[in-house]
């Protein structure tokens, strides 16, 4: 497969970036991969991390050992700092992942789908910093309460599960940075410098990515999916689950539309649970299967236009923001 364009320059010259994020995280730039539920791999979360994001490793509904192999594997891969994220409510496994992530004195952790409350001070007592997914400002307000290091603040472009409040990620990063006083990383909509660049100006700190690291050439998914990506324009992904109040982003393929019409004539939530259930994920994203598997993607695919290494698209990126931020800034004039 051929991107159809040539990668993002990597960094012509030196662009650092310390702020609070890199700091608590030890990263170089403040670039995070989202958790990718059960077709998380070693291979791709060593390479953000190795070159200077924070790789994450997806737990979905994995076993611990499955998980267990990943994180053994990952840090062969790297020594360089990387999370785990643990979906609560999509685990069946959630306390045995925690004890899992302590054993193997993993630097950082995600907690989504969920409340994080329980979970917190025990991962504090281990050093392990907590990163926690948020879709509004009461809900960062409450993850700040309960002892959360990092806010992920995810908008509804995003891809996967969504919060059934669709907010969208340029009025809800502004308002929960406005209400919260520790770190918040964007999330849903961002695949380039200009996206990293727009929304440190909203106030975030960092992003969180999840397709555009689909369409690099460590991920180890199937062609097909890298294709629907590289393919799919503005309207190319749909929601699904709206009518059973379990959202989530997802390209629009023959089994995509065969979840809608299912819909249509009303699909039951246990019905939709299965249709989407981790197995036929790994069966879209991995074996290529558009007609019995689905494929989670944001509303970004329609920017992605090439499969770069992740090193090229994280110094890209890094370097784009800079430029970007700078040359806008004649733009600006104030008459004083």
């Amino acid at each position: 497969m051929h991107s159809r364009n040539q990668p993002e320059a990597s960094l012509t010259k030196e662009v650092t970036i310390m702020n609070d994020v890199c700091k608590m995280l030890n990263i170089q730039y403040p670039i995070i991969q989202g958790g990718m539920g059960n077709i998380s791999n070693a291979q791709l979360t060593s390479a953000v991390s190795n070159a200077g994001g924070l790789g994450t490793i997806g737990c979905g509904t994995m076993t611990p050992e499955e998980v267990d192999r990943i994180i053994t594997e990952t840090k062969e891969r790297t020594d360089k700092p990387f999370a785990v994220n643990i979906a609560l409510a999509v685990s069946p496994h959630a306390e045995e992942l925690i004890n899992l992530v302590i054993k193997h004195k993993v630097p950082i952790v995600s907690l989504s789908a969920g409340n994080p409350a329980p979970y917190i001070p025990r991962l504090h007592e281990h050093g392990i910093k907590v990163m926690t997914l948020v879709a509004s400002v009461k809900h960062a307000k409450k993850a700040e309460e309960a002892g959360a290091d990092i806010l992920v603040a995810e908008g509804y472009e995003a891809a996967g599960i969504n919060s059934n409040l669709e907010l969208t990620t340029f009025t809800l990063i502004p308002q929960i940075v406005q209400n919260v006083n520790i770190p918040v990383l964007a999330a849903g909509g961002i695949g380039d410098g200009k996206g990293l660049a727009a929304t440190l100006m909203l106030g975030a700190i960092g992003v969180q990515m999840g397709t555009r690291f689909i369409a690099t050439q460590e991920a180890p998914f199937h062609d097909n999916y890298k294709n629907k990506v590289l393919e799919a324009n503005g309207t190319g992904t749909v929601i699904i689950g709206r009518t059973v109040g379990q959202i989530r982003r997802i390209l629009n393929t023959p089994y995509a539309e065969k979840i809608t019409n299912l819909e249509k004539s009303g699909l039951t939530q246990d019905q939709y649970r299965d249709m989407t259930s981790e197995e036929l994920h790994a069966r879209g994203a991995l074996e290529g299967d558009l007609d019995n598997g689905f494929l989670n993607s944001g509303q970004v695919a329609g920017l992605i236009t090439d499969i770069p290494t992740v090193q090229e698209l994280i110094e890209g990126m890094v370097y784009q923001a800079s430029e970007q931020m700078q040359s806008q800034l004649k733009n600006l004039t104030l008459n004083t």
